[in-house]
């Protein structure tokens, strides 16, 4: 996009790209994703070309962004009954968007105590296919294929004008590729570790090697929920990545934290977030390290009767994919059961999956099966999603991704 370039010069320019789906309610409604087997559409189509999505009848339904090669070959910006129509003034529609998105964000967020949060959340804030994330004065921006980059080409630009304009001048905006995490893009990224705040504590990220830059941002709220859970509590914090949970709970009064990753460089960085955050002192005496697959650990702990008041399993996605489903359960079964068994009777668990492709309810089904294949009982306390910087659609469940199951084991 090019500021003040209207991104269609006329109505009748676009192509047009015929349902050969009944998808119409589902589009007016609002779901912002169509798949390139309920379309024909005409040969050559550039990625980010803007298109009409039209019925049968020739009957216009929306706007979107053409993906050459993504199974999801058309990315919604707006339907046909909105107004002003979205595309007579392109360029105003996507700024407006980010503005709003960010503005949303600064009125629930305390930047004097976080400073690390979701500015974009793709669909949910109108803005289909493209994440940023605000890291202190450098935002970090991943795009959901080719046709996102094409559409998007000009975001950092967008970006920093955007920012300036609410007084948070960026330094850098940094482009990571969707596929590889490699970055891209003019911007120097700081060297070494970027200190950011979350909630008054003091976490490194490496957005250059780290994945999600070394601080899961979607896990905030849960983390500030460990907290108030954790005082005198012997808690395991499994797949702990660079020590999130473990120092939320060491500062709200954990007995002990025991964290378990398998990547010992995520561990070095948990180490660090404990000394930066003048901990250092309980990492020889109450902040246990293990550089251990967690279902090898869990395995081991069960057999030597340990036992946990507080277990949080935050594992990555089982299920990159619809086809790998089937075993994402069984491995979730498999989980939930040893975590159970290491749960102290009367303890917490917290169970969480990112995988998009696993509804809630079954999710859950796979901590209760677990729990009784332990010899236990799961009672679901609450269920909560994503932190708010990582809002939602009612008509759009795959963007729904994050389950934390918070319950009690007896």
């Amino acid at each position: 996009m090019t500021a003040g370039a209207p991104r269609e010069a006329a109505r009748t320019a676009l192509p047009r790209v015929v349902l050969r789906k009944n998808l119409a309610r589902a589009i007016r409604s609002g779901h912002p994703w169509i798949y390139r087997d309920a379309l024909t559409a005409p040969e050559g189509l550039a990625d980010g070309a803007l298109v009409f999505v039209v019925d049968t009848d020739r009957k216009s339904l929306a706007r979107g962004y053409w993906d050459a090669r993504s199974p999801i070959a058309v990315r919604v910006l707006a339907t046909s009954d909105e107004r002003p129509a979205v595309g007579h003034d392109l360029d105003a529609a996507v700024d407006a968007r980010l503005g709003a998105a960010l503005d949303r964000r600064l009125s629930f967020i305390d930047r004097a105590r976080t400073n690390a949060f979701r500015w974009i959340h793709g669909e949910a804030d109108r803005l289909p296919g493209v994440h940023v994330d605000l890291y202190g004065a450098v935002a970090v921006v991943r795009a959901d294929g080719a046709g996102a980059r094409a559409f998007y080409h000009d975001l950092p630009a967008r970006l920093s004008a955007a920012a300036a304009a609410r007084g948070l001048p960026l330094a850098a905006v940094v482009e990571r590729d969707g596929e590889s995490g490699a970055t891209t893009g003019t911007d120097a990224l700081p060297a070494g570790e970027l200190e950011v705040h979350e909630n008054g504590l003091r976490f490194g990220v490496d957005l250059a090697r780290g994945q999600k830059g070394g601080l899961f941002l979607d896990q905030r709220d849960n983390r500030a929920l460990v907290e108030t859970l954790a005082a005198g509590r012997r808690v395991l914090n499994l797949f702990g990545y660079t020590g999130g949970f473990s120092l939320f709970a060491a500062r709200g009064g954990a007995a002990e934290t025991t964290t378990v990753d398998v990547a010992a460089p995520a561990l070095a960085a948990a180490r660090r977030n404990f000394e930066r955050n003048g901990m250092g002192e309980l990492l020889s005496t109450r902040a246990h390290l293990h550089a251990e697959d967690a279902f090898a650990f869990l395995e081991r702990a069960a057999a030597a009767g340990a036992r946990y008041d507080l277990v949080i399993s935050d594992p990555p996605s089982f299920a990159p994919s619809e086809r790998a489903l089937a075993a994402a359960l069984g491995a979730y079964t498999r989980l939930h059961r040893l975590c159970a068994a290491v749960t102290a009777p009367g303890g917490t668990l917290c169970a969480a999956s990112c995988s998009s492709h696993v509804r809630a309810e079954t999710f859950i089904e796979t901590v209760v099966a677990g729990a009784r294949e332990s010899g236990r009982t799961f009672t679901l306390v609450e269920l909560r999603g994503a932190a708010a910087c990582h809002p939602s659609l009612a008509s759009f469940h795959e963007g729904d991704y994050l389950k934390f199951a918070h319950g009690r084991i007896s």
